[in-house]
């Protein structure tokens, strides 16, 4: 089998990658490439990609002849192949309707750009219904899918993680006890949360925050927390190094969300045995094991965070347990080797086409 994978941003790459090396050692010839260097049009934040055309497409169809296209993202890439009549699996990691509800409500409140977001649904929604299947990246987002398009086929993709990238290094201090944060800024139904740790940080003072992240949402969020002498800001982080050593620095590792499906830096926090916590919101609480590999706490209750961070903080022995069987519990659910042959599996069964 033959299978084109075109990510959307760089920050993808990496992951998909690994992805299509975990297909190559199952007899699967892939073809890593970034949608756009191949296919654009309106809209777009580069006028020149406005009128694009799809020569590039056409070409790259022709000299690799894909027997199937899978997309991180929905783009005028995922129109192109589905207009070539190339089955298209299409990779879906966020809540895209209610992101999309969320960006009217407060980025893009303007007739142009309200514009912006009808192009752009209009190019989402035809890669939704006319995709082989879509690809949601948990089962509670499968759920979300299955409202909007009941008679789509759809199939979880977990994705996947490379339990050899994490693992204890030197090279970052911080302040203990300490609570460390990874998590991005730009939506501001998962960004809200947050701000609960005013509550939190001001019952543990002696407890140090640290949160790694940006996004637009991010001055919002410092300007309520810097308040507190026991939160820091740590900006953006050099991936995976720079992120490896903060991790193997800070004491929990707690993903303060109100909205989340599969979030990898708490597999990547797991991975590095640290008891974690996290909102019990979206699909979370199928990337961790609750009262197993860390605690699971109610959205909107800073009282339950504040007491399970005190619970971790002052019984090191179970903090120690949980953080070695969260490293199991991702090596066993979210390997790649795991993660790419459900898929081939499925793909087998979907295309109906001999992949041995």
């Amino acid at each position: 089998m033959k299978l084109l994978i075109a990510y959307g941003s760089q920050g993808k790459f990496f992951h998909l990658n690994e992805f299509s090396d975990a297909l190559q050692k199952l007899g699967v010839k892939t073809m890593l490439i970034k949608d756009t260097d191949f296919s654009t049009g309106f809209p777009s934040k580069r006028p020149q990609e406005w009128f694009g055309t799809n020569k590039k497409f056409r070409k790259l169809i022709d000299e690799f002849t894909p027997d199937a296209v899978f997309i991180d993202r929905q783009s005028h890439f995922g129109i192109d192949t589905i207009k070539s009549k190339i089955p298209l699996f299409v990779l879906l990691r966020g809540h895209y309707w209610s992101e999309i509800e969320w960006a009217k409500k407060t980025l893009y409140k303007g007739p142009i750009m309200r514009s912006v977001i009808w192009f752009r649904n209009k190019i989402a929604e035809k890669c939704f219904r006319d995709a082989t299947a879509i690809l949601p990246i948990c089962k509670y987002l499968e759920n979300i899918v299955k409202e909007h398009h009941p008679k789509q086929e759809t199939f979880p993709f977990l994705e996947g993680i490379n339990a050899e990238h994490w693992y204890n290094v030197e090279g970052m201090k911080l302040k203990h006890p300490c609570v460390g944060l990874l998590q991005g800024a730009d939506w501001w139904g998962k960004t809200k949360e947050m701000l609960i740790l005013k509550k939190v940080m001001d019952e543990l003072p002696n407890v140090n925050f640290y949160w790694v992240g940006d996004g637009v949402y991010r001055e919002k969020i410092i300007s309520e927390l810097e308040k507190f002498e026991n939160f820091n800001w740590l900006g953006h982080l050099q991936y995976p190094e720079k992120v490896r050593e903060f991790l193997s620095e800070i004491d929990i590792y707690a993903l303060v969300s109100g909205m989340d499906l599969a979030p990898l830096t708490l597999k990547e926090a797991q991975l590095m045995e640290k008891p974690v916590i996290a909102t019990d919101t979206g699909g979370i609480s199928e990337m961790m094991q609750d009262n197993e590999t860390g605690f699971l706490v109610e959205e909107g209750n800073a009282n339950d965070l504040i007491d399970k961070i005190s619970i971790l903080l002052n019984d090191k022995k179970l903090a120690l347990q949980m953080g070695k069987s969260g490293r199991q519990f991702v090596i066993k659910t979210f390997s790649w080797d795991v993660i790419a042959k459900r898929f081939l599996d499925y793909a087998k069964n979907r295309l109906k086409i001999n992949l041995d």
